[in-house]
């Protein structure tokens, strides 16, 4: 019989409650920028208060934005050239229509937890609320789960920073040019093949390692695939192979220049970084500067080499201790 998963309550107490969020957590807003081109406020009115007939009034400026109701914002003529004549066309008005201008805000919503209004899709769906989303945004249930799970402590997410960082020196970091990197993938997400075309935030379109930073691999403009911020969540630490159909896998080889059989074969280190840690003065400066995560970073990381690729760089370094020696052998592991 399976054990059962060991049972966890997390008691809180001196829990801050906006009175503006009470009783919201399910209440969708739509976001809008006032109008008035001499006004800078963003106004936030109840989806559920946009009828046929609506009125939303700037509380800065007074402006309106009403149904059927539109913003001049400059007048135009167009000319027209007929049998190599120039002719003038009638003049018109370019405006924008409140029922156009409303239909395509964001939706937003309040966290229950932070109390910060935040675009609808920073919570996760759950079909079973009015709002269709959870009541608490993804980072807050992100933090909430660490807390229960044990893993919310402050020296490991220190340490979850210092260990990337230590990847990165090891897989070398490069100029990016994002744009390029969006251009090559038509601004679409090559997984699901979400338009991020429209999209601001690089958190909502970010570039993926391809070859994970845990092998060592480094991110470069021609090597990075564009993904949006769930398939990116999925593919997290994962070699190609074991995240993409095959027929993906040839696409990403034409792509990004990445031999097919190394995208759909097994996980395998950058051989450039192995080279590197078999060089004194990389070791050394690693050393060096990772002085204080020896025994957390460093140790874990030699013993995952030397069991996977063969290969000890404690052996190669000029300045390290015996005790640091002695202790990773006491805990290797073939």
């Amino acid at each position: 019989m399976p054990r059962r998963k060991p049972y966890s309550k997390v008691n809180k107490t001196n829990q801050i409650r906006a009175a503006h969020v009470d009783g919201m957590g399910d209440v969708v807003f739509k976001g809008i920028q006032c109008l008035n081109a001499e006004c800078e406020n963003f106004i936030f009115v109840r989806s559920n208060s946009i009828a046929d007939d609506y009125e939303v009034v700037c509380s800065k400026c007074g402006y309106k934005i009403e149904s059927g109701g539109e913003t001049k914002f400059y007048d135009y003529t167009m000319d027209v050239e007929v049998d190599g004549e120039i002719v003038k066309g009638e003049p018109g008005v370019f405006s924008i229509f409140h029922d156009d201008y409303l239909r395509e805000a964001q939706s937003y919503k309040y966290c229950i937890v932070c109390n910060t209004m935040k675009p609808l899709d920073f919570f996760d769906r759950h079909s079973a609320r009015i709002s269709g989303r959870q009541g608490e945004c993804r980072l807050c249930k992100k933090a909430y789960n660490e807390i229960k799970n044990g893993t919310r402590l402050t020296d490991q997410h220190r340490e979850a920073a210092q260990k990337r960082r230590l990847y990165l020196d090891l897989a070398g970091v490069a100029r990016i040019n994002s744009k390029q990197i969006e251009q090559r993938f038509g601004y679409c997400c090559f997984n699901c093949g979400k338009d991020l075309s429209q999209v601001t935030k690089n958190t909502e379109k970010p570039l993926d390692h391809t070859l994970p930073v845990f092998y060592l691999w480094p991110l470069t403009t021609e090597t990075a695939t564009l993904l949006c911020r769930e398939c990116n969540g999925n593919k997290s630490g994962m070699w190609p192979s074991e995240f993409y159909t095959d027929a993906k896998l040839r696409e990403l080889s034409a792509v990004t220049g990445l031999e097919y059989s190394l995208l759909s074969g097994k996980p395998t280190y950058n051989p450039t970084a192995l080279a590197n840690l078999q060089r004194a003065e990389m070791v050394d400066a690693l050393l060096t500067k990772y002085a204080p995560y020896i025994e957390r970073e460093l140790i874990p990381l030699r013993n995952r080499i030397l069991r996977d690729a063969g290969i000890d760089f404690f052996k190669f370094a000029s300045n390290i201790s015996p005790i640091w020696v002695k202790k990773a052998d006491e805990r290797y592991q073939p």
